[in-house]
């Protein structure tokens, strides 16, 4: 065989001989009808075992580059690269409703690496406690203390929302026992279930207006009419929801993207709304775990007393987006409904991560875990907020937030600044960071995260943002 295999320093031998092979058939190198040396002969040949040649030969048979015959050797399959390359029908016929063909394609977003990245919503990853996560998803894969067998509740391991409950009862007052929480994977899902048992075809939803785009898109997909609500120093302008409109999706204890908690004074008019009208409050706690100066007021869902709030949670800033670990905590006129429809989605989410959770706030672990990494991005904050109103002082001002893992800075009604020509120059500088018209609003500004930014490197990033926010100055 007048082809070459290269072994040198790979320790997966048959998985090397196996992509050799399969490269060479794609290639042309390798033809088809070509045979191949027998499995004994290559493995003297390579100076391995046998076993490792047969390997990487079954699995190009079973994935159609070889065939074998018996007495007559193993050879390149007659159309290999046809099979490799096939790919479902086009159905330029068959067409998704409306609705999905308006929306955004999600793999369209970004996905670079940047050099300094003041992108929102993502944590350090270097922050979460990996070694301690991998002694509990050990613990709960032990054969002493296994997970439940088949299938399980939709709502959730009952651990892990005891858990929940508590913690959340404790670090941000919500009223919730066990029986109250649903599992969901992340924030996202919790809004979809939330949208599938309410939400109809033309059903009027608000949302906040700057707000949190994927929500938004969440219920047009769904069929709502949504409508846009602004947001005012205090939080959503109530007075601005229109009649007719059943669900209201708000972030009052830290606006996205804005940062502004709501007033109590709107809190309690925003209730009253919802009890004249029949609608119900989405109430999401974007965000909100990493806390910088005062404690925060007390959730909606604490003050409702009839039942209109249904409060959403996630993980995914205060562990890692990966876990896809969020929660619902709902009234029970809703809970069967909800369970139903979690079962209809996914039946139920991964039950070992679950378990791993569960035993990570029993152990005291995630509270541990806030209060350290708080500490940690509290001194990036710190030094944002420096800069901003030192250096950047005639272009931005900083929108008062006191937690998030992200800062707003909006342009002054005295300055002219071309944001969208100051975030592009900033990219081709290394420095990634958002434009707030992106999120919606009437004022133009920057939204910049610090969860991936080390105390090493946020100087010269912050440094290279400047320069290129002073040059996009009119």
């Amino acid at each position: 065989m007048p082809f070459h295999i290269s072994l040198d320093g790979h320790t997966d031998l048959a998985a090397r001989i196996y992509r050799q092979l399969r490269d060479g058939i794609l290639d042309g190198r390798l033809r088809a009808g070509e045979r191949l040396p027998p499995t004994r002969e290559l493995a003297r040949e390579l100076d391995v075992s046998r076993n490792t040649v047969a390997v990487a030969y079954e699995r190009l048979t079973a994935e159609g580059f070889l065939s074998s015959h018996v007495g007559r050797g193993t050879f390149v399959g007659s159309d290999p690269v046809a099979r490799s390359e096939r790919a479902a029908p086009a159905g330029t016929g068959v067409r998704p409703i409306a609705r999905w063909r308006s929306l955004p394609d999600p793999l369209g977003d970004d996905r670079s690496s940047p050099a300094f990245d003041f992108r929102v919503g993502v944590p350090d990853p270097a922050l979460f406690p990996l070694r301690t996560w991998r002694r509990l998803v050990s613990q709960a894969l032990r054969p002493s203390l296994p997970p439940p067998s088949g299938y399980a509740d939709p709502a959730g391991l009952e651990a892990l929302r005891v858990a929940i409950a508590r913690h959340i009862g404790a670090a941000r007052s919500v009223r919730a026992g066990g029986e109250d929480v649903l599992v969901t994977q992340g924030a996202q899902q919790a809004l979809d279930l939330i949208g599938r048992v309410l939400i109809e075809p033309g059903t009027r939803v608000a949302v906040e207006d700057p707000g949190y785009p994927p929500a938004e898109r969440l219920f047009i997909a769904l069929g709502a009419r949504v409508t846009k609500v602004p947001v005012d120093a205090e939080g959503l302008d109530v007075t601005a929801l229109a009649k007719g409109t059943r669900l209201i999706y708000t972030t009052p204890s830290h606006q996205f993207p804005l940062g502004t908690p709501m007033s109590l004074v709107r809190r309690t008019a925003l209730l009253a709304w919802a009890e004249r009208n029949d609608a119900v409050i989405v109430e999401d706690d974007y965000d909100s775990e990493y806390r910088f100066s005062d404690r925060p007021l007390e959730p909606l869902q604490s003050l409702d007393h009839d039942g209109r709030v249904l409060y959403v949670g996630s993980f995914s800033k205060t562990l890692l987006p990966l876990l896809r670990l969020g929660f619902l905590v709902a009234p029970a006129s809703l809970r069967p409904a909800l369970r139903q429809a979690k079962q209809l989605m996914d039946w139920h989410g991964d039950l070992v991560t679950q378990a791993a959770l569960a035993s990570f706030i029993d152990e005291g672990l995630l509270a541990r875990h806030v209060r350290k990494a708080t500490r940690e991005y509290s001194v990036r904050r710190e030094r944002i907020l420096a800069f901003v109103r030192d250096e950047l002082r005639d272009s931005l001002e900083v929108v008062p937030s006191s937690a998030g893992l992200h800062l707003c800075a909006q342009v002054p009604p005295h300055a002219t600044v071309a944001v969208e020509g100051a975030v592009s120059e900033a990219a081709r500088a290394g420095v990634a960071v958002e434009n707030l018209s992106t999120y919606g609003g009437r004022r133009g500004g920057l939204v910049i995260g610090y969860g991936l930014v080390g105390p090493d490197r946020i100087d010269e990033g912050l440094a290279r943002l400047g320069e290129c926010v002073s040059a996009a100055r009119m």
